[in-house]
């Protein structure tokens, strides 16, 4: 039996045992919980403490291998206007789908009033780290760190990605000898943390597993009203967007078969749902890319870690939807002026979203405040973001798949 095909039954396994337990104030509950709790922490902790050198070690080496140095320079320009494009076409989805299906939703007077009310205290976390989001200066001078290892504990991944390419555009120039003695070593590094990576991997239906049942256990299957008709319909728009966008993508403009795609996306796809961050399934999409769809060197070391960082187009769906959904709610009327705000700030934020759990959310801020409605309604979206992130996450690391084999039809690996 293959690895994937263990990870998705560890997963519906997970699933299956812990949405019976939603309404459980079981002991068993408690102490399966307090056992699975920490052993799917385990395994995402372990998985993206290889974060840091894969990414470091892959990007100088796919720099440095590039026949062309200039080829970098290429793939990066034309990976951002790709990016911009999918997370156009996605917030432009959610806005025309998001629209007509969330008014079809009923709202219930006194249900809504009882969302509002809880809204306030679980919104205030997000607000405040809202307010911490960098204006546009800032976050473009913060793309060169003054500390590439603060960066790097920190886990502030694009500026390291900056410093990365710098240091290895840097090395291309050094004499052949020289260089060479570089290279070799952070070969070994790369090297030895994708054998770190594949001894992980082999534990992931353990850890998968771990994952499922709490939150088969939190999300349960009572989600009704108008909290689960958002839900179904954000959710249902990402699934949507992956089969009939991103996938047919992959088929047509990158030229891979359907089941070479599909088989290559799962593994990263299983670990995106149960783990909630397109991080932690950074590992398996450089396996895949490798190993599986076999691309060349520069697609896979240098354009997956920054597609990783700042690619989001789940947050392009997910925030466009969400902050329609909060109108409805709070009884603010969208005229197509608005929309069209919502949909171009999401854009521009998505950019911003931190590779986590719940991202999308603590970002929404700005996007609420371009529409005129209360920040205090990111608490109803967070008390909902379980399924939501889920769907997001998965849609964005097959985002990332996409755009690797797209930008890497034509490119030709290096002799």
């Amino acid at each position: 039996m293959s690895l994937t095909l263990k990870v998705l039954i560890a997963l519906l396994a997970g699933f299956a045992l812990g949405i019976p337990l939603a309404d459980s104030e079981s002991m068993f509950k408690t102490g399966l919980l307090a056992v699975l709790g920490p052993v799917g922490t385990l395994f995402i902790n372990a998985i993206r403490m290889t974060v840091i050198p894969l990414v470091v070690s892959v990007l100088i080496v796919g720099v440095t291998s590039a026949p062309d140095p200039r080829a970098v320079g290429r793939i990066g320009g034309r990976a951002i206007v790709l990016f911009v494009l999918a997370v156009s076409l996605a917030a432009a989805v959610g806005v025309l789908l998001g629209t007509p299906l969330l008014a079809m939703i009923p709202l219930d007077a006194s249900a809504v009033e009882s969302l509002r009310g809880g809204a306030a205290g679980s919104a205030a976390a997000a607000v405040e780290g809202a307010r911490n989001i960098p204006s546009a200066g800032e976050w473009l001078v913060s793309l060169v760190p003054a500390n590439p290892i603060k960066a790097a504990a920190d886990g502030a991944m694009l500026p390291l990605i900056v410093t990365s390419v710098a240091f290895a555009v840097a090395l291309v120039q050094v004499a052949p000898a020289r260089r060479a003695a570089v290279v070799t070593i952070v070969e070994g590094v790369m090297d030895a943390s994708l054998a770190l990576v594949r001894g992980i991997l082999t534990l992931a239906p353990i850890g998968v597993f771990a994952l499922a049942v709490p939150l088969g256990a939190k999300m349960g299957t009572g989600a009704l009203g108008a909290i689960g008709g958002y839900i179904v319909i954000v959710s249902g728009i990402c699934v949507l967007f992956s089969l009939g966008v991103l996938y047919p993508a992959a088929v047509v403009i990158g030229q891979v078969p359907f089941r070479t795609f599909a088989r290559a996306v799962l593994p990263a796809q299983t670990i995106a749902f149960s783990g909630r961050s397109s991080l932690a399934a950074l590992p398996a999409m450089l396996e895949s890319v490798h190993q599986t769809l076999r691309l060349p060197t520069t697609i896979g070391n240098f354009l997956i870690p920054l597609a990783s960082s700042m690619f989001r187009v789940g947050a392009g769906i997910g925030q466009t939807v969400g902050v329609i959904f909060l109108a409805r709610l709070y009884g603010v009327d969208l005229g197509a002026d608005d929309l069209l705000t919502i949909g171009v700030t999401s854009i521009l934020t998505s950019f911003s979203v931190p590779g986590v759990p719940g991202g999308s959310i603590i970002i929404m801020v700005p996007v609420l405040m371009s529409a005129g409605i209360p920040a205090e309604g990111i608490g109803i979206l967070l008390g909902a973001d379980t399924i939501p992130d889920m769907f997001r996450t998965t849609t964005n690391v097959t985002g990332h798949m996409t755009a690797a084999v797209i930008l890497a039809h034509g490119e030709r690996e290096p002799t």
